[in-house]
């Protein structure tokens, strides 16, 4: 309990420092998007936070605004013909999650921690109970994301949000930011238009 305040101090002043050092980037693919597709542009989306409280995650828009409702990527037909051609660079890039790190200054979210599930991704929530997992900050990114991320089936993934539960500290979290910044780098584990698990979700919003 006492390193989780010291990481939510680190959080704080990262993200202020993230938002002021970023925003020219912000701005630039603020511009990009309503360049290439009319529509807002930011997607907002129902996420579990933790002990599975609601928040809403904050992404930049990748996906035209005629994409199905409540369809998940992977479900639709064709995915890459809804998602834009600045939307897809967003993705391969994961800038899109950039705007998270105004969930991160609220509180919502840590840089480092277990990916929200969605509010609906009912088998992911239920295989994290048994490890502890939706009792700590979810994150930016995190131990499973360095290691599989998309390509990752739900009881490996909560294993390894487990694991990270488990060894949660200052250098774990440290090693989970330098891997997150070579897997961006490297496109490590994703798996565009659906992932690698098997939950069974009843309703899902059009972005994942």
């Amino acid at each position: 309990m006492g390193y989780l305040k010291v990481k939510r101090l680190i959080d704080i002043i990262l993200a202020s420092l993230g938002l002021i050092l970023l925003s020219p980037i912000f701005l630039i693919i603020i511009i990009a998007i309503k360049l290439n597709s009319p529509g807002p542009v930011f997607f907002k989306q129902k996420r579990v936070g933790i002990e599975k409280s609601h928040f809403k995650i904050l992404k930049f828009r990748t996906m035209r605004i005629d994409t199905p409702k409540d369809t998940p990527t992977h479900l639709l037909e064709n995915p890459d013909q809804w998602i834009t051609e600045v939307g897809k660079f967003l993705r391969r890039t994961s800038l899109d999650e950039l705007p998270q790190i105004v969930n991160i200054f609220k509180g919502e979210m840590s840089i480092i921690g277990p990916r929200p599930a969605l509010w609906n991704q009912y088998d992911l929530i239920k295989e994290r109970d048994k490890y502890g997992a939706n009792n700590v900050p979810v994150g930016l990114t995190g131990w499973a994301q360095i290691n599989g991320r998309d390509e990752l089936e739900i009881e490996v993934k909560a294993q390894l949000d487990g694991e990270y539960v488990e060894k949660i500290g200052f250098l774990t979290d440290v090693k989970c930011f330098i891997g997150t910044i070579i897997s961006v780098f490297r496109s490590d584990g994703i798996l565009e238009g659906g992932t690698g698990n098997k939950s069974k979700m009843t309703k899902n919003s059009k972005e994942t």
